[in-house]
């Protein structure tokens, strides 16, 4: 699973922006390394193992021949408390890391196989993430 090698804040401050009127990402919106990209049609918050399971999927529908690219990674470092704990006692342990994704970025890129396989590969791909999402071509 993706997570950065040294952080400089072990836990940080929740963003407080609304989810629902966040608007819509003004990087990497483009398919700039594939042929077919996945784009998020939504804001979320992705987490590395949820990445790790698309990246699997994506692998074996491309094979060898296909080529990946992953086009967010976990930074963001989240928390939470064990179940029946009582309020205070400060912030929860560390569990993991997530990418906050806005709409319209491009998560996953594909290259190297047929249209069809590259849409199905990425189709099976969005399934495993909890954002809506959308099989994108390179702009010719």
């Amino acid at each position: 699973m993706l997570f950065p090698k040294k952080v400089k804040y072990r836990k940080w401050q929740t963003m407080r922006r609304n989810p629902k009127r966040v608007g819509a990402a003004t990087r990497g919106v483009t398919v700039a390394f594939g042929s077919h990209g996945l784009k998020a049609m939504g804001p979320a918050r992705i987490r590395s193992n949820q990445i790790e399971a698309a990246r699997k999927v994506l692998s074996r529908s491309i094979g060898k021949t296909g080529r990946l690219w992953i086009r967010i990674f976990p930074d963001m470092p989240y928390t939470s408390k064990p179940a029946e704990v009582k309020l205070g006692k400060g912030k929860g342990d560390l569990q993991g890391y997530v990418a906050p994704v806005l709409a319209g970025r491009i998560i996953f890129e594909v290259d190297g196989v047929t249209e069809v396989m590259a849409k199905e590969a990425l189709r099976k791909a969005g399934t495993k993430l909890p954002v809506k999402t959308k099989v994108v071509s390179r702009a010719q």
